[in-house]
């Protein structure tokens, strides 16, 4: 999934996941892309989409495949894993006719930057049910999400709510992620993290002083200055861990 997401750039993607239900937890155990037409807001599945879903899941049953769609994936490439008003409209629907199922959001280009991969689990809450003040999406995320999206965050977020991720592999995985490494560990090792996020860091410091600039003012734009500074720390600790691992390869491969 986070290698399709970054394929699409600054543009959002889509796909669908398979697993299944065990006990309270669902258990992604694949996922496969959809063909649709994204943009760098929005991303909405078309007819075709549709088909190529149905013939993907009547070709994996003809093989013997067993897992079932467990929910839907998609891409905020640079703002951080939250629903929009259409994802939660999306979600809901989804919901609706198939539950039990679950919406994932990947940042991409966070992924690159932190070093880990940024993933956010959610499901929404029922038209009918009112959640409590205290209980909705991470407030957090705030500090992620740019000036001209915080609208859009704001008037969602009490309508769904995150779940805890965890990640395991297989036997598979371990052999495919070794083969990976041994093909792919100088190129690895080679790049610096301060070049190849350059554009994203670039980005996020202009978003921190835009919403400086919003601090204190009225409006649904508006962000506090305790949640700039938490951003700010955030892009400060990853500029300062790529001068780390800059000087951890300097002295492991030039100096004497």
């Amino acid at each position: 999934m986070v290698m399709h997401a970054r394929s699409g750039g600054d543009i959002e993607v889509m796909g669908l996941m398979l697993g299944k239900i065990v006990g309270q937890t669902m258990v992604v155990l694949d996922a496969f892309a959809l063909p649709v037409e994204g943009s760098e807001t929005k991303v909405n599945a078309q007819q075709e989409s549709y088909e190529y879903m149905v013939q993907y899941l009547e070709r994996s049953q003809a093989v013997g495949r067993r897992e079932h769609v467990i929910g839907w994936y998609h891409s905020h490439p640079g703002y951080g894993c939250w629903l929009s008003g259409i994802d939660v409209s999306t979600q809901r629907l989804n919901q609706k006719y198939q539950d039990p199922f679950l919406a994932v959001v990947i940042d991409p280009k966070r992924t690159m930057s932190a070093g880990k991969v940024d993933l956010g689990a959610f499901r929404a809450f029922p038209e009918e049910q009112q959640p409590s003040s205290n209980v909705g999406a991470d407030s957090d995320e705030i500090q992620n999400v740019p000036l001209h999206k915080i609208e859009d965050f704001g008037v969602h977020s009490s309508k769904y709510y995150s779940l805890d991720v965890g990640y395991f592999k297989s036997s598979l995985d371990k052999q495919l992620l070794e083969r990976l490494w041994r093909k792919h560990w100088i190129s690895t090792i080679s790049q610096s993290p301060l070049i190849t996020n350059s554009g994203y860091i670039t980005q996020k410091m202009v978003e921190i002083a835009d919403k400086v600039s919003y601090c204190g003012k009225d409006g649904k734009k508006s962000a506090s200055l305790e949640q700039v500074l938490r951003e700010s720390d955030a892009i400060a600790d990853e500029i300062t861990q790529g001068h780390r691992s800059n000087r951890l390869k300097a002295k492991l491969f030039t100096e004497a």
